[in-house]
């Protein structure tokens, strides 16, 4: 564990005996559930029900009755007798996921459950008392949803007793190498590979250079892909075309790796995709699909590398016209357009002017 989030262990163990509220932030994808269920494991509701709720995906019309329950015909469609999140999680813990979602109309309703210690369901004639450890959690500055009115003071500070703040993955890359291995064995496991798969060390580097806007639920995407597709017993930098794409995107260059990187580093047995051809893929930085003419105007610099300037041949490789290499290259503001001749002599140049740093 980086610094950062030994940290915050401390900081949930010594919460977890008690019933104190916690209010966990960070950004999506970060840990907060499983950090919440840390804590739960950790202390006296250990074997007690860790009960979940999306509060952002919960729909408006029946919030209420999801969390706090219905009487059987109190509604139409209210054919049975719901118990509710908070009484299905009595004794145990109540994780609110994402409570900065939570329309203001629930936010009154939720405060005066959390101020009796009892929950009304829609319908009923008597309140039902609940014993419940609340764990609440949200990306949101909440501190400035109170502000501009959008969540209620008084909540926040019922919720907001303990806050933890978890560090986005950016700021903790000394975790990737443990927890890719821990990715990797779990799902090699639960998708039936019988033999086990290594990451490399190109690879990881390049695990460990992106910045992960989706944090560690989207390393472990990236794993899981990556497991599932797997050709070889080494996950190489191949096997993460869109990551290596994104760094190249972020980067303005081929995330530090040239051809020469993939038979080193083992994927494929040394046949995989070079790794600047993952790093053409078609996103950009935000994970949106890139324009066309980014990628071709890429694609000429990287074969203006690859083949040394030499026009003939880079033309030949793209399956156009030497006009049309011209043409383009002069469109995309791409130097070089009319300084290469076909024995390479200019090939130093083009390296330093593609964009692309090829190999020496």
């Amino acid at each position: 564990s980086s610094p950062a989030m030994a940290a915050v262990f401390a900081l949930a163990l010594r919460a977890a005996p008690s019933s104190i509220p916690i209010l966990l932030e960070g950004e999506t994808g970060v840990g907060k559930e499983w950090l919440a269920d840390a804590i739960r494991a950790a202390g006296p509701r250990a074997k007690k029900p860790f009960v979940t709720v999306n509060c952002g995906a919960l729909p408006h019309a029946l919030a209420e009755s999801i969390l706090f329950g219905h009487e059987k015909g109190a509604f139409t469609d209210a054919g049975e007798r719901h118990r509710g999140k908070f009484v299905e999680a009595d004794g145990g813990t109540l994780f609110l996921d994402e409570v900065g979602e939570l329309p203001r109309d629930l936010q009154v309703k939720l405060l005066r459950v959390l101020q009796k210690g009892e929950v009304d369901p829609v319908g009923a004639r008597a309140a039902v008392s609940t014993d419940v450890r609340v764990i609440s959690a949200t990306n949101r500055d909440l501190a400035e949803e109170v502000r501009s009115g959008r969540f209620r003071e008084d909540l926040y500070y019922r919720l907001n007793v303990l806050p933890i703040r978890i560090p986005p993955l950016r700021d903790r890359r000394a975790e990737i190498a443990d927890l890719c291995s821990r990715f990797i064995s779990g799902f090699s496991e639960s998708e039936g590979r019988t033999s086990p798969l290594v990451l490399s060390g190109a690879a990881l580097r390049l695990l460990q250079r992106h910045d992960w806007p989706g944090n560690v639920r989207q390393l472990q995407n990236a794993i899981h892909r990556a497991v599932v597709l797997a050709e070889s017993e080494v996950l190489g930098v191949g096997d993460f075309p869109q990551i290596a794409a994104l760094v190249a995107a972020c980067d303005g260059e081929t995330a530090g790796f040239s051809p020469s990187d993939t038979p080193a580093d083992g994927a494929a047995g040394g046949a995989g995709p070079s790794p600047i051809a993952g790093a053409l893929a078609g996103f950009d930085a935000f994970g949106e699909v890139r324009t066309v003419e980014a990628v071709e105007a890429d694609l000429i610099r990287l074969a203006m590398v690859r083949y040394d300037g030499r026009m003939t041949e880079i033309a030949r490789r793209l399956a156009i016209g030497r006009s049309t290499l011209y043409r383009k290259m002069r469109l995309y503001s791409i130097a070089g357009a009319g300084a290469a001749s076909d024995d390479g002599t200019q090939s130093e140049t083009l390296r330093e002017t593609s964009g692309f740093a090829g190999p020496s």
